[in-house]
């Protein structure tokens, strides 16, 4: 187990990295405001599974393979990349029928939107690399076994991150109440598109360093 020391100043590091935004946080504050709270908590839920896959591919060694072999890192950025310009264009084409409210015909299915916070998340490679350079830094191997210490980083990394998303997708899904009134839905929906489109590249020009 990590020791009191590593472990409180891991928790600081970790407050400072969560409240800093990023494509997540991003991402969970376009669904909630496009869709509503409910979609944002479902996205921050996505998101979390999302991580929970990178820890544990750090853990079994997946992200040392992205940061040594940059083709595969490169593969993985793209198809993240794309993936969230896809979604934004959806989101620009939709069309609306005679001012039809988004309260009524949710954008996307709930199952859906977990789906695509998965699949944001995983098809990150930054995310990937971030478990592997971040949490090894707090491990000491005085301390046990280093398996053990890094598990117990990533849950309370994951728990953390979770929380601060949830509230962030409850405040959005908030705001969003407000700005979603008839033809203000349609509007809502191109802002939430531009918005992955801009993540995805983001992602896509990002680097391995």
């Amino acid at each position: 187990m990590p020791d009191l020391a590593h472990f409180l100043t891991f928790a600081a590091a970790t407050l400072i990295l969560n409240l800093t935004p990023g494509p997540d946080m991003m991402y969970i504050i376009a669904r909630s405001l496009g869709q509503g709270r409910q979609a944002g908590v479902v996205s921050a839920l996505g998101i979390t599974g999302g991580c929970l896959f990178h820890a544990f591919g750090a853990t079994v060694g997946i992200a040392a393979i992205l940061r040594s072999w940059p083709v595969a890192f490169d593969v993985v950025r793209y198809a993240g990349a794309a993936y969230l310009i896809y979604l934004g264009v959806r989101l620009l084409l939709r069309r609306r029928a005679n001012g039809e409210i988004a309260a009524k015909t949710p954008s996307a299915p709930l199952g859906a939107i977990f789906r695509q916070g998965v699949i944001t998340n995983v098809l990150n490679p930054k995310v990937a690399l971030f478990f592997l350079a971040f949490l090894p830094q707090f491990v000491a191997p005085s301390n046990g076994s280093p398996t053990l210490q890094l598990a117990v980083l990533s849950i309370y990394f994951i728990f953390s991150t979770t929380v601060l998303n949830l509230v962030v997708a409850l405040l959005s899904g908030v705001a969003g109440d407000f700005l979603r009134r008839g033809r203000n839905v349609a509007v809502m929906e191109r802002c939430s598109g531009a918005v992955f489109i801009a993540l995805g590249l983001r992602v896509g020009l990002a680097r391995s360093s």
